[in-house]
């Protein structure tokens, strides 16, 4: 796609506004399905054999009228007509450097400005670590359907990014996250995200609801006591002797292989990963649940707002709900970030494109220049700090 740093063209065939993508300028990524290449001759879309396309965002618009034939000049064949259908189901936008600039200056002022804000963080925030999203264009769930719906050519891994450690690190935005609320300026993070990346960066516990679960930390089955590791707990369950147990509800063995420390339990240590058909652990939800009602602003990255009963909680706060959204893709709470208050002035923002990109940005208000390009260059030492949790 547009993001590799190489040279990126337009894919539509008709393209007037010179062919090369700006990376300054807003596009639609966009994947239907595998059509071999001889069935895509004659096709208004140059697509890929995965069915892959980078578009102006203009034309991308263009051919989606086309495709309802809403451009009488402008005709698609059958068959791109259903690319183009499939393809709109996971669309990912990127808006343009101007308005992610003007946008920036109005979400610090929202932040600084809030009395509770509190996060809401999803798997797109951690793309940028190298770690795959769920839908996504080339998320695990959408994979799955294409594979499903058109054939294995169809599947697609998308852009790779190497890892030079043996685990992965904490992204521009989780850093941020952690810095807002050292400062401060946030008070709670909310997340759905097991990747154990947040509390890596070093948000302590009492500030954040792991809904789903964290991939480094387990908990006793007997008491309840919480251990965090150093390596990812389900990568140790085969390790030890201990009993798998299989879960009533999800079917899986959440059991890590460990035993607990805690003088005379003697219980076995579980992951705390929330799969499929498990229910939300009960402190973890309602700690999520009383921040998110006190909340008067939510900050939402790298989510699609569509899982639920996690979803909820973003609009459960202080009315009118008050959202910040940046992410690729539409979300069924795009809309209360389009409302405006009596002045009719917008209370909310929507931003789409990457997180990362909308966070320096930020901070860079927030702290100012000078202060922002201090913080950024303490990476390495922060890195430090994560490899000594990881080792």
């Amino acid at each position: 796609m547009a993001s590799n740093g190489a040279q990126v063209k337009c894919s539509y065939i008709n393209c007037d506004q010179g062919k090369v993508l700006n990376p300054e300028s807003d596009r639609a990524d966009v994947r239907g399905f595998h059509v071999p290449k001889s069935g895509r001759k004659g096709m208004l879309v140059d697509w890929t054999d995965d069915g892959s396309a980078s578009l102006h965002l203009s034309c991308w618009r263009k051919i989606c009228r086309a495709a309802k034939d809403e451009i009488p000049e402008i005709k698609l064949s059958a068959k791109e007509q259903e690319l183009v259908k499939e393809a709109k189901k996971t669309a990912e936008f990127h808006d343009s450097e101007a308005h992610f600039q003007s946008e920036a200056v109005r979400i610090a002022a929202m932040l600084k400005n809030a009395s509770y804000c509190i996060g809401f963080t999803g798997a797109g925030i951690s793309t940028a670590a190298g770690i795959g999203d769920f839908r996504g264009i080339h998320g695990k769930w959408t994979n799955n359907d294409k594979t499903k719906d058109y054939g294995s050519k169809s599947a697609s891994s998308g852009p790779g990014k190497q890892n030079q450690r043996g685990y992965r690190l904490p992204t521009y935005t989780h850093e941020a996250i952690c810095k807002l609320l050292d400062m401060g300026i946030m008070k709670y993070l909310i997340s759905q995200n097991t990747d154990g990346l947040h509390r890596l960066s070093g948000i302590p516990a009492q500030k954040i609801s792991e809904l789903h679960g964290n991939g480094f930390e387990e908990k006793c089955e007997k008491c309840e006591t919480r251990r965090m590791r150093n390596t990812n707990t389900r990568s140790t369950a085969q390790k030890q002797k201990v009993p798998p147990r299989k879960c009533e509800r999800c079917k899986i063995n959440h059991r890590t292989g460990n035993m607990c420390q805690k003088p005379g339990c003697g219980g076995y240590m579980m992951n705390t990963i929330i799969n499929f058909g498990d229910y939300l652990e009960g402190p973890v939800l309602r700690s999520a649940e009383d921040n998110a009602e006190k909340a008067d602003l939510v900050l939402c990255l790298g989510t699609t707002l569509r899982v639920t009963p996690a979803s909820d909680l973003v609009a459960m706060g202080k009315k009118p709900s008050r959202l910040i959204i940046c992410n690729r893709q539409t979300t069924p709470y795009d809309d209360y970030c389009t409302e405006t208050d009596k002045d009719g002035k917008l209370i909310g923002s929507r931003m789409y494109g990457d997180c990362d990109r909308l966070m320096s940005l930020v901070m860079r208000i927030i702290l100012g220049e000078d202060a922002a390009k201090t913080w950024e260059d303490d990476r390495d030492q922060r890195i430090a700090t994560y490899d000594l949790s990881r080792m």
